[in-house]
């Protein structure tokens, strides 16, 4: 049985003027590989993935990361590979005024996604 290997990111990205889309590159038990692209604006809420890890490699512009519940932010890159480890709060928003650009890896595929709340934020964000 054979199984494409190879694929080329740029089919993926799928700008939006709502909200960032999730495109997924592949899927298998072992991970899921997403392609993102975020507009200057746009956000990915702040999330947890209670049994797994969320690798994102930071093909272009920038943003900010959070870190955790109190909403603490840190500068990302292109260049950046920026890791989540299992239960580690992350999302990202782009205050910058280009698109940001990155792929991530979610292992296992059977992760789960939490939303979860900031607490300097204001705005909704639940934990399910």
């Amino acid at each position: 049985m054979s199984q494409t290997r190879i694929f080329n990111s740029s089919e993926f990205f799928q700008p939006t003027n709502g909200e960032a889309i999730r495109s997924v590159v592949t899927e298998s038990k072992d991970a899921i590989v997403v392609a993102w692209y975020i507009n200057p604006g746009q956000e990915i809420p702040a999330h947890i993935h209670p049994n797994g890890q969320d690798t994102w490699t930071v093909l272009s512009g920038k943003g900010e990361y959070y870190l955790d519940e109190a909403g603490t932010r840190k500068a990302i890159a292109m260049g950046d590979i920026v890791i989540a480890h299992t239960g580690c709060v992350h999302g990202v928003f782009n205050n910058s005024d280009e698109p940001l650009v990155f792929i991530s890896v979610v292992s296992p595929s059977d992760a789960g996604y939490q939303l979860v709340s900031l607490e300097n934020s204001g705005t909704l964000l639940y934990k399910t």
